[in-house]
């Protein structure tokens, strides 16, 4: 019988397993991988699954029945960052189980994919993309230009930062609140620190990279929606939490908003017959800002590092 480490992958996406096989692969070197493709049917499949695992590496949930049942579980890592949503932390640190995430690895492509999504909604890309393959050639669209505008960021962590640099490359002048108000911030990222009114009041675009937690569900709510100025553009590609949805949908509909670029929802999949589908100054992406293929690669390369790390007696990541 092995005495090798046990670790159980137990909700693989198939696609996942080619792609990144040499992630996989270094698992292997100093474990026993048991890799089951789609996430499991029933709680009993769930508990076969994981039963005998010392480390988990976890794409979806983790329910605390289930981590109670596996007696032998030391780690989760967990693929992705709000480890706090999809694992039972208090059964975790009931059983003492670290928990472990995987910070940083879509900075680049959220930040990317948050200027996608403002290029889209201010040259009305989908749209005249959409008229012109009907035929229909429409040259007298009022577009808007990049250069100059303010853009204010709520949050200033990694994926903030990233977005900052994009925008300041497009010669933009950003505006950033941040819980930390670090005045050395400002000449490290070449940005304008200011309170949230100062924020609404000033800058006619807005782009959220908050956290979701008690802090920051509802940060836009009606209040903060109207003191932005009428015209605003608003970017969520954070948390569906942090805006209020009918707050945004009514704003939308009496024009004070004039457009938002959104892809992240309160339920997911978005519904067919969501408010959203049918409005023309929203642009909507499915939950995809953070899912590049590189992004993926740093995704694993990270959850590996966190189980391989654990086993070696230097946990890293933990979220517990």
């Amino acid at each position: 019988m092995s005495s090798r480490i046990k670790i159980t992958y137990p909700d693989a996406d198939g696609n996942e397993i080619a792609l990144h096989a040499r992630h996989f692969e270094r698992l292997r070197t100093f474990a026993d991988l048991e890799i089951y493709v789609g996430r499991p049917g029933s709680t009993r499949e769930y508990l076969h699954r994981v039963a005998h695992a010392q480390g988990i590496l976890l794409g979806w949930d983790l329910p605390g029945d289930v981590m109670r049942s596996a007696e032998n579980l030391e780690v989760i890592s967990f693929s992705g960052v709000g480890a706090d949503k999809f694992v039972d932390m208090d059964q975790a640190r009931e059983r003492n189980i670290t928990v472990c995430n995987c910070p940083g690895y879509s900075d680049i492509t959220v930040g990317e994919h948050t200027l996608a999504l403002l290029l889209s909604v201010c040259r009305q890309l989908p749209r005249l993309n959409r008229e012109l393959k009907s035929g229909i050639w429409d040259q007298s669209t009022d577009l808007v230009e990049l250069h100059g505008k303010k853009i204010g960021l709520i949050g200033f962590g990694g994926i903030g930062k990233h977005v900052a640099r994009l925008c300041n490359a497009f010669g933009m002048n950003v505006h950033v609140w941040t819980r930390s108000m670090n005045p050395d911030l400002e000449p490290q990222y070449d940005i304008t620190l200011c309170t949230l009114e100062e924020l609404y009041a000033s800058c006619p675009i807005v782009s959220l990279h908050l956290a979701s937690n008690e802090e920051t569900h509802g940060i836009i709510d009606p209040a903060a929606l109207q003191s932005m100025q009428p015209g605003s553009i608003l970017i969520n590609t954070a948390r569906a939490e942090l805006v209020q949805e009918e707050a945004l949908i009514e704003s939308l509909q009496s024009g004070h908003l004039a457009a938002a670029g959104i892809d992240v929802f309160h339920q997911e999949p978005l519904p067919f017959d969501h408010p959203f589908a049918s409005m023309d100054n929203i642009i909507v992406t499915p939950h995809v800002a953070y899912h590049t293929a590189q992004a993926v690669d740093r995704l694993f390369e990270i959850a590996v590092d966190n189980l391989e790390s654990y086993f070696n007696g230097k946990p890293m990541n933990v979220v517990n």
